[in-house]
């Protein structure tokens, strides 16, 4: 039997952003997340992890360093009630540094490929999965991997160009996300689900549209 996932970019998304974290401290945890996440746990949705690492490419951190760093994430996470069913990422990147590492991949978002692992080695269900990031490469790799996809938005991603950059809905931070979701699986109808960034909506047309709100 297959279980449906979110799947969670981390830096952005669960943590504040933070240049190249490479330390314990350098991860704080956006609050009043766990209810949220804690609500799909309990309804047997896998919560995994999925996040683009090239800092080990260019160097500026080692693998032991990042196992730390993930496993204060755990930490931090299990003791408001969460546990991560697996974290996955990518360690690659092109114009990187170190041997091995310094190469195109088929697992650095926006590529699917961590997603697809994930599904195969936890049994998920990608269908009926949800990729939940804050930048338009997260919502494509979700969509690649057939999963629908939610934008938080930190107001840095242009309005997309193409069908598999645009997200399902957008958020207007994680915990919104968070209640999208479960809104649409539960067909909660109090859960806004028209927010777009104003700076999507073009030049003239009003911050509510017939269909999406701007801003």
């Amino acid at each position: 039997m297959t279980a449906p996932a979110l799947f969670l970019d981390r830096d952005g998304t669960l943590a504040w952003p933070y240049h190249y974290p490479s330390r314990p401290e350098h991860l704080r945890l956006y609050p009043d997340l766990a209810p949220e996440l804690t609500w799909f746990q309990a309804r047997g949705w896998r919560l995994v992890v999925v996040t683009n690492q090239s800092g080990l490419a260019r160097g500026y951190f080692d693998a032991a360093a990042l196992e730390r760093l993930h496993a204060h994430l755990r930490t931090m996470l299990a003791a408001a009630g969460v546990r991560l069913d697996a974290i996955y990422h990518c360690p690659h990147h092109p114009q990187g540094v170190v041997p091995g590492l310094a190469r195109a991949c088929d697992c650095r978002k926006p590529a699917p490929g961590l997603l697809l692992r994930a599904a195969g080695e936890l049994g998920l269900d990608l269908a009926a999965s949800w990729m939940i990031g804050d930048i338009l490469d997260d919502v494509e790799a979700g969509h690649r991997a057939g999963c629908r996809a939610v934008l938080v938005d930190l107001g840095t991603e242009p309005r997309p160009t193409t069908a598999l950059r645009w997200p399902d809905y957008v958020a207007r931070d994680t915990r919104h996300a968070l209640r999208l979701v479960r809104a649409v699986e539960t067909g909660d109808p109090t859960v806004e689900r028209d927010y777009l960034p104003a700076a999507w909506c073009p030049a003239g047309v009003p911050a509510q549209t017939t269909s999406r709100r701007c801003g």
